[in-house]
């Protein structure tokens, strides 16, 4: 029996000049998220009692590969934000988690943490590649 590869892990640092709640607030919302993922992003669902938090749902679609929904499965104002895919994707067991650590100066410190695995070998170190060059771009455009 062949044994299966080891989930993936995608694990970035960003450090903004914004306070945690500012930085909460941009990675939140869901239409601002399209330049640091490299992808068209819809609003498919507000949440549950915050228009981000838990059970928003957004659609992201990446070039010519079918669309996505990733659901905020655990929102702390200025603290954490956490998701999975919960449609349509070719990853397996898909989840993220955003938290934010206030730093001396007044800033943030984001540590962002993505794990995933693919049926289709090779595909999740692709992904993975990808994740890593695009997403430091995309958040230092996200706010100073």
């Amino acid at each position: 029996m062949t044994a299966m590869p080891a989930p993936v892990r995608v694990d970035l640092t960003h450090t903004f000049r914004s306070d945690p709640a500012t930085v909460h607030a941009a990675l939140s919302e869901h239409e601002n998220l399209g330049p640091v993922f490299g992808a068209s992003v819809t609003r498919v669902r507000d949440g549950e009692t915050e228009r981000n938090g838990v059970g928003s749902v957004r659609r992201l679609k990446i070039g010519p590969l079918p669309a996505f929904e990733e659901t905020v499965t655990e929102s702390v104002p200025g603290e954490l934000i956490a998701y999975r895919i919960t449609k349509g994707s070719p990853l397996k067991g898909h989840w993220g988690e955003q938290r934010l650590f206030p730093t001396a100066d007044g800033g943030t410190r984001l540590e962002y943490r993505i794990g995933f695995d693919a049926a289709v070998p090779g595909l999740a170190q692709v992904v993975a590649l990808g994740l890593r060059q695009r997403i430091p771009a995309g958040l230092a455009r996200l706010v100073p």
